[in-house]
């Protein structure tokens, strides 16, 4: 088991609560958590069910949600049968990026929905192209604020 300071508990249940928030199972927040909070790089399954106390059937679906959103990755040893886990801090930006797409996909849906309403809610129409408006807005400018960003950080 991992030692964590009560601090380190507290961040931890406070990351698993924002991560529940935005609809993740519990679990899966609590070990995006200890990943961050945990001093080692990597940590085995049963040093993340053993630290978080979670059972295991929780922690494998925290887990494969999180490697199939590509939040986490895990290594192996040459001679260790274990996976071992630890956040993928190299991919944020493509994560960034990713979520633009995300917007523009359900900007262009919300599009549809005015287009197939109709003018029957002309109040509700111009709320949603509001938001469409704004959707489109992000996923032009988040990705130059990140290249500016990126460039900035280089000099």
């Amino acid at each position: 088991m991992t030692k964590l300071t009560s601090e380190q508990k507290q961040l931890i249940e406070k990351i698993g609560i924002y991560h529940e928030q935005q609809g993740f199972p519990p679990a899966t927040g609590r070990i995006i958590g200890l990943l961050y909070v945990s001093d080692r790089p990597h940590l085995s399954f049963e040093e993340i069910i053993d630290t978080l106390n979670i059972s295991k059937s929780a922690a494998s679906n925290a887990l494969n949600l999180l490697l199939q959103m590509r939040l986490i990755e895990y290594i192996t040893f040459p001679g260790d049968r274990k996976r071992y886990f630890g956040a993928l801090l190299e991919n944020w930006h493509e994560e960034v990026i990713s979520k633009m797409d995300y917007i523009l996909a359900f900007s262009k849906l919300l599009r549809k929905t005015n287009e197939l309403r109709g003018s029957a809610n002309p109040d509700m129409n111009e709320k949603v192209l509001e938001r469409i408006e704004f959707l489109e807005f992000l996923s032009r400018e988040v990705p130059a604020l990140l290249d500016k960003w990126l460039k900035e950080r280089k000099k």
